[in-house]
């Protein structure tokens, strides 16, 4: 049985024959690329095999030929000529300031010199340095130079709640970028990989000549692993492997394409024994992205369904960085369908799948509870058990968890919409199926919980109230605007919920429900 190459981002390592690795054979793009253009920039979330497929390059153009037997570009590359390759990649440590950057890339440029066997005259001159080392490294090997650069955007990211020191730092990264186009006549093919895409007129302004295949159909794959390459290449493992369940958890990701998995996810779950858990989600940190939900006051129900146009996918910048744009990029959010409007197409975006859906809400959630804690089994057994005294229990529970300060100063405990999101990352982070906003012919049920087997389901309708001898709300809009009526011929049983939120008390001042059958 074939190796997981967990971690691996060196191309001979895995296919090194001793080390018997798994590989899923992506020269067939490679070439492509090769073949259709010279400048290329590629976005895609992290921990996706960007930088596999760049070391993947950079042996087909050094003409490792004996790396690639087997493969599909085996027989229809040249491999008797071999060019200089300049490979920089920013994924080590972080970068705390603009002169932190510039030791940096010095010192990725004097590695890149012993590997050609190159010296420069500007060593201290970052700007110049890469360009005399672009000039050199095509004298010495009387070949055009292949220029591959890895996380391109990462000292960027690394400051993003910085906005003064990460514009510093976007700027000396375009100085240095506009190299590659100044040194046009000596350059064989470029590629920028990164998570994000910042607008042509931010960091990009000196190489807009680069063409963007991060959302182009024939390179959909180009990163991540297809249904069919996990059925192929990990069939020795697929025992017992529901592959629905499998799809349900780590597929989903569309770049206008084959829906693809994270590798990283798949080669977690066949290495912990079959197991479904959070792996590509706990190897980042969302705490930025939690913050910038909160400052916006979002509605999480939303993101079920963003709609957006092509621009707002591809408009990253420090200045004012777009939620939906940030969410897709690095990859919380993705493309679930895309529809003409007269001369616009609007992109719908969705979780790419449950893990995502879930491990976001769940963090989501525990950021709403601060540092107190709640029992989150109750519900599980309430739905289970078709209990509603527990599940009233559970959601009181719920809301008596929440800490006081987070309505203090704050007007955020009047509106239905903030209940509303505390329901929704609650349950979207235990993995309970639900639908928020749920349409009827008249009107939007705000919360339906249904039992797999369809034997319950729960139509709920929330409410914010100034006093709790008030006559009921929730219940009779729901009566009133027969939203039940939705599930009469599919539902077992239907139960009709009405929940009340006082304004004085912070907490649920009426639950009511009634049984339909």
């Amino acid at each position: 049985m074939k190796k997981l190459p967990i971690g691996i981002q060196t191309f001979h390592e895995i296919r090194d024959k001793k080390e018997n690795y798994i590989y899923i054979d992506k020269t067939n793009l490679a070439l492509s690329l090769i073949n259709n253009g010279k400048y290329y920039f590629l976005s895609r979330p992290r921990r996706f095999g960007k930088s596999l497929f760049l070391d993947t390059l950079k042996d087909i153009f050094e003409g490792k030929k004996e790396l690639f037997e087997g493969l599909y570009i085996y027989d229809k590359w040249d491999w008797q000529t071999a060019y200089p390759v300049i490979h920089i990649s920013f994924g080590a440590g972080v970068t705390k300031s603009v002169k932190d950057l510039d030791k940096t890339i010095l010192w990725i440029i004097n590695e890149n010199q012993e590997r050609l066997k190159l010296e420069c005259q500007y060593k201290d001159d970052v700007k110049n340095c890469f360009l005399e080392l672009i000039k050199k490294a095509h004298q010495k090997y009387n070949q055009k130079v292949v220029i591959l650069i890895d996380k391109y955007d990462k000292p960027i990211l690394d400051n993003i709640t910085n906005k003064q020191l990460s514009k510093e730092i976007r700027d000396r990264l375009k100085n240095i970028y506009s190299v590659i186009k100044e040194s046009d006549q000596y350059v064989k093919f470029a590629l920028l990989t990164g998570v994000s895409k910042f607008s042509k007129v931010s960091l990009f302004s000196g190489l807009n000549n680069l063409e963007d295949i991060s959302l182009s159909p024939n390179y959909a794959t180009i990163c991540g692993y297809t249904h069919e390459d996990v059925k192929k290449s990990f069939e020795e493992r697929l025992d017992g492997v529901d592959l629905d369940e499998l799809k349900k958890w780590y597929n989903g990701y569309n770049f206008l394409g084959e829906g693809v998995y994270n590798p990283f996810d798949i080669l977690l779950f066949f290495s912990k024994g079959k197991s479904y858990s959070n792996y590509w989600f706990e190897t980042g940190n969302p705490s930025f992205l939690i913050e910038v939900l909160k400052e916006r006051n979002f509605f999480l129900p939303n993101l079920e369904e963003i709609k957006v146009n092509e621009s707002n996918l591809s408009s990253f910048d420090i200045d004012y960085i777009k939620l939906e744009t940030l969410l897709f990029q690095t990859g919380y959010l993705t493309i679930k369908e895309v529809k003409q409007r007269f001369n616009q197409k609007v992109y719908h975006l969705s979780y790419p799948n449950l893990e995502v859906k879930t491990a976001l809400n769940e963090h989501i959630f525990e950021y709403l509870l601060a540092d107190a804690t709640l029992d989150k089994t109750p519900i599980f057994d309430a739905i289970e058990e078709q209990d509603m005294k527990k599940f009233e229990n559970s959601i009181y529970s719920l809301f008596a968890s929440l800490p006081y300060n987070a309505y203090v100063k704050s007007e955020i405990q009047n509106y239905e919409g903030y209940y509303a999101n505390v329901i929704y990352a609650y349950l979207a982070g235990l993995g309970i199926e639900f639908i928020a906003e749920d349409v009827t012919s008249l009107g939007r049920i705000d919360l339906t919980i249904a039992t797999p087997d369809m034997s319950q389901v729960y139509v709920i309708e929330f409410k914010v109230v100034d006093n709790e001898n008030q006559n009921s709300k929730a219940l009779q809009q729901i009566k009133d605007k027969k939203y039940h009526e939705k599930y009469l011929n599919i539902a077992k049983e239907i139960i009709i919920v009405g929940i009340e939120f006082s304004k004085k008390d912070k907490n649920i001042s009426k639950f009511e429900w009634e049984s339909v059958t």
